[in-house]
């Protein structure tokens, strides 16, 4: 079935729920929003399945691009995340170890301490109260010395319960180490396959990349395919136009128009084009700037939005797409991995994904895009220099 169809019969499907959802006078409006939220990340996702379908099925080799990209993307960032994992086990590891050390030395303190204690006693002897009471001294010397002997074993008796429980504070902490450091050993062993599956799928892209690119056979095919990815693009952005509803945003939200010329930069780093100069031998024109960046290099959001496309499309890689409202987005394009789900959040300075070279780049580079009511503006008029 054509994509438009699907579009229109969700767009009428949307009028009808939203006329449902006002005629109902008992919904609240956080379930209003809720509801809302979970419509529209079911139309983004139909988008996606659509999108994605209909690009994938015209060239076998794209879509083994898609598929190695897609999985280099997934494992970087499950490798970034299990790397966050075993930081904090490390560091929960150096607190223990501080722990241990604390209640080691306070053990040794407190057994040099009953020592001590110990060879008093044993100097004291077992009769010393009744000799006390059985010699000639006046009652008050009787009573400072049975004083002296109550505080004496009061004392050692408490110095004895404080070392039953440094004694159990340590096991517990020893216990937990081991714990810890079998924990890390398993996250340690995961990451190693996770790097291993990482080899063998960059070998799988290499491989796809260079098939894709042996059936490009001259200039003019290659602008061909340049000028399709460009319309596959715009048929996205003008879905997802169709598809987004009006939601609730927070209630810090800064309208997009109020923050022009102050946005940071996604990435740092000099664009090696300018926005709407030719392209191509002048047949295209660029609709965005192209930022190269190292490999993995973080990028950030440059405006509070929501998520509203993060997946692979064709000639643009790993694609994430953030609706700013009042008709803005801002598209960012090539990425290594996709930190952001569909339906999320973000506020300016937000990591959201990171620098790479899907969608068949020579080297790793952002391509960074904002639209207004569908139409391409100049990037350079938004984000502060």
């Amino acid at each position: 079935m054509p994509l438009r169809p699907r579009i229109w019969r969700r767009g009428l499907a949307l009028i009808l729920l939203a006329s449902l959802s006002l005629a109902a006078s008992g919904q609240s409006d956080e379930e209003k929003a809720r509801s809302d939220l979970q419509q529209l990340q079911r139309d983004i996702q139909q988008i996606q399945r659509d999108i994605s379908s209909a690009t994938t099925r015209k060239n076998k080799l794209q879509r083994q691009l898609r598929d190695a990209e897609v999985e280099l993307g997934e494992l970087q960032r499950a490798m970034a995340g299990n790397r966050s994992t075993i930081s904090a086990s490390e560091q929960e590891l150096g607190s223990l170890e501080k722990q241990r050390e604390a209640l080691e030395l306070a053990r040794d303190q407190q057994q040099a301490r009953i020592a001590i204690e110990l060879k008093t006693a044993w100097q004291m002897g077992r009769q010393g109260q009744i000799k006390v009471l059985l010699n000639q001294e006046s009652p008050h010397t009787v009573a400072r010395a049975m004083g002296y002997y109550r505080y004496f074993f009061e004392a050692r008796n408490e110095l004895l319960g404080q070392f039953r429980e440094t004694l159990e504070q340590l096991q517990v902490v020893e216990q937990e180490i081991e714990s810890t450091l079998a924990r890390l050993g398993q996250q340690q062993r995961a990451l190693e396959k996770q790097q291993q599956q990482l080899v063998k799928a960059r070998e799988t892209r290499t491989l796809a990349v260079a098939k894709l690119n042996g059936s490009i056979r001259d200039k003019g095919q290659q602008l061909k395919q340049k000028e399709q990815d460009r319309r596959e693009l715009e048929k996205l952005l003008k879905a997802i136009e169709e598809a987004v509803v009006n939601l609730e945003v927070p209630e810090n939200y800064q309208a997009f128009n109020s923050a022009r010329g102050k946005m940071p930069w996604p990435v740092n780093g000099k664009p090696s084009n300018r926005f709407g100069r030719p392209r191509n031998e002048g047949k295209m024109r660029w609709q965005g700037v192209n930022i190269p960046a190292a490999e993995g290099t973080t990028v950030k959001a440059i405006h509070h939005g929501r998520v509203v496309y993060a997946d692979w499309l064709r000639g643009s890689g790993l694609l994430l797409i953030i609706d700013h409202g009042d008709g803005y987005m801002s598209l960012y394009a090539h990425n290594q991995s996709l930190l952001r789900d569909v339906g999320e959040w973000v506020s300016a300075g937000t990591p959201i994904s990171t620098v790479g070279d899907s969608g068949g780049l020579d080297r790793a580079a952002l391509y960074f895009e904002i639209r207004h009511q569908g139409k391409p503006t100049d990037p350079a008029r938004w984000c502060r220099g």
